[in-house]
């Protein structure tokens, strides 16, 4: 079975949808006026049971099927990046620094598009929850809507997203049982010295030359201290010191990220990270602060809902286009906090070559759309079916 007929129909509308919303971008929590016109276009639908105000500005709606039945979760993210635009459309971002670079205009379009499919149908059985995500490039906002109840005041059974894929073929699924992306952590080391003249660097305590050597110090934690095979990437991403060539300063900063999977892995970088810290500050006569933050934890999609998954996306997108076994991958995604807190799977879909994410010139490919949302519709009707 290809792309539903009826959601082909309306393909035109649902660009015409995501257009708007990728000219109108909005960070963090604050997606007030998406989710406004969320509400407003599900509202248009026929949809009346509309829950807003939830991690601020998210909402989840409802949608009644047929008889009695479960409740099955579908969530699209909605908030932007703050990036200057690059890219020269005619629906670019009117909003100076900010664009959506990461598709999440195509997400909530495509989870439109299916809502706007099974209320026309009510083909299924129990009811759907519409879940629309802010924050979930900053602020885990996937974790909030969790925390503020979500899964147990909608009595959600399984929950399911997508994310669009630059490079991977047009309309092609890809997704696993298991690990998929990666729990996500920050650092920040803030070291200070003694500053002095250049010239008399014996009469300082160089927070320079500690700096670069705790970065050192902190690349081999994946190279001395962790078993090669099993996945981990930590990476020095910042180091900030000094104003003049002629003067040592008082302070300097190291920043980074960090990667992986298990969490006995993710305790022991941090213990081997304070380690280090404390002891080149030591050496280096000089005080230095680790503030670790442990982020968005991994998405590990239900293995056997993964393997649903992946037999609704042969329907819709054939045999040959989707890949059920896949490598994991070290980015990361909060839709994490809501597979840790009900079975479902995450899936990426392809949009053909493209500028990649979180670049400017990056731009969802809209015909991708209605692939996306006949598989959610489909995804709920092979999972709640009408009885007899």
């Amino acid at each position: 079975m290809p792309v539903i007929n009826r959601i082909a129909s309306f393909a035109e509308d649902m660009t015409g949808w995501r257009q708007h919303l990728h000219a109108h971008p909005e960070l963090g929590f604050d997606c007030h006026e998406t989710a406004a016109y969320v509400a407003e276009r599900l509202r248009d639908f026929g949809i009346t049971e509309i829950h807003s105000g939830i991690a601020q500005s998210g909402l989840v709606a409802i949608v009644e099927g047929q008889g009695e039945g479960p409740t099955i979760g579908l969530r699209a993210d909605m908030d932007a990046l703050p990036i200057t635009e690059e890219t020269g459309l005619a629906y670019a971002s009117s909003v100076p620094g900010r664009m959506h670079a990461c598709g999440h205009d195509g997400h909530t379009t495509m989870l439109l598009g299916a809502a706007k499919y099974l209320a026309e149908t009510r083909n299924f059985s129990g009811r759907v929850a519409l879940i629309f995500q802010p924050a979930e490039e900053d602020g885990g906002g996937g974790g909030v809507m969790v925390d503020e109840g979500i899964m147990d005041r909608f009595d959600i059974a399984q929950v399911y997203g997508i994310h669009n894929a630059p490079g991977l073929p047009l309309g092609m699924f890809s997704t696993t049982p298991g690990p998929l992306l990666a729990a996500v952590d920050t650092f920040e080391i803030h070291i200070r010295g003694l500053g002095g003249h250049g010239a008399t660097p014996h009469e300082t305590r160089d927070p320079v030359v500690a700096a670069l050597a705790i970065a050192q110090g902190i690349q081999t934690i994946s190279s001395r201290n962790h078993y090669a095979l099993d996945d981990l990437v930590i990476s020095v991403t910042q180091v900030h010191t000094g104003s003049a060539e002629n003067i040592v300063p008082e302070t300097a900063f190291v920043g980074g990220t960090v990667r992986s999977f298990d969490e006995n892995v993710q305790k022991m970088v941090q213990r081997r990270m304070a380690q280090i810290v404390e002891g080149t500050a030591a050496a280096y006569d000089v005080t230095a602060e680790l503030d670790y933050q442990v982020w968005y934890p991994a998405t590990v999609n239900n293995a056997d809902r993964a393997g649903f998954a992946a037999e609704v996306a042969r329907e819709v997108a054939g045999a040959d286009n989707v890949e059920d076994n896949a490598s994991r991958e070290m980015g990361a995604e909060d839709f994490s906090y809501m597979l840790q807190a009900r079975p479902g799977a995450f899936l990426f879909l392809g949009q053909g070559e493209s500028a990649g994410l979180h670049q400017a010139k990056y731009n969802f490919n809209d015909a991708v759309a209605p692939v996306g949302a006949s598989f959610f519709a489909r995804l709920v009707e092979r999972a709640q079916p009408l009885a007899g």
